[in-house]
């Protein structure tokens, strides 16, 4: 199935590479914004809150892009969005890490113990660094010398646990918003991803009963 017009499927490397470069900017651009509002004094009357919220947001909406990917490149055709899959899954790591620096620094002041008091206590901070957990070695595992040393197979089996990083990702999204009666971006999130995850296992199933 090819939904994208003809002339996105055969676009040079030197195109592919700028479009790589496009999309690592844009996808600093939350951090850039950041900054900014942070010089600026634009982050609000609870700088802390903001910043976690925002850092949280994009963690979430890169993961998702990243899951995406896949299913985009089935459906339209367009290889070559396979090069970005990589990159976005790296950037949803910086922001989950500046998300979790955001807690341990600006919320705790690096204070272990209420730090682990937190994790313990509050479900959806459980949920939230157990995925942080999970994203370690799939982020230390990102180069192309690591897929070489795991080899092919391998390496692809422990990036499937990317499929429980993003549900547990927006289950700490869904925990953390119901508190203050707001679900419906969560709601969206949790279709989106339950959708993405079916098409895996639809497309997968489909491959297996082919006839070798």
């Amino acid at each position: 199935m090819q939904l994208a017009p003809a002339a996105l499927h055969n676009l040079k490397p030197r195109t592919v590479t700028g479009l790589w470069w496009l999309f690592l900017a844009l996808a600093c651009l939350p951090l850039l914004r950041l900054v900014i509002l942070g010089f600026t004094g634009g982050l609000g009357a609870n700088p802390l809150e903001f910043i976690t919220h925002s850092t949280g947001d994009w963690t979430l909406y890169l993961f998702c892009l990243t899951l995406a990917v896949t299913p985009l490149r089935k459906l339209t055709g367009l290889n070559w969005l396979v090069r970005m899959r990589r990159m976005l899954g790296l950037m949803a790591f910086f922001y989950l890490c500046l998300h979790f620096t955001t807690f341990v620094w600006f919320d705790h002041f690096f204070d272990l113990g209420e730090i682990w008091k937190d994790i313990l206590k509050r479900p959806f901070i459980t949920v939230g660094v157990i995925a942080l957990l999970l994203s370690i070695p799939l982020a230390l595992t990102s180069t192309n010398g690591m897929v070489r040393r795991l080899g092919g197979k391998r390496w692809q089996a422990l990036h499937r646990l990317v499929y429980l990083i993003v549900p547990l990702g927006v289950l700490h999204y869904w925990w953390d918003k119901a508190g203050k009666n707001l679900i419906a971006q969560p709601l969206l999130f949790a279709v989106l991803v339950g959708l993405m995850l079916v098409l895996r296992l639809v497309w997968r199933k489909g491959r297996a009963a082919r006839p070798s």
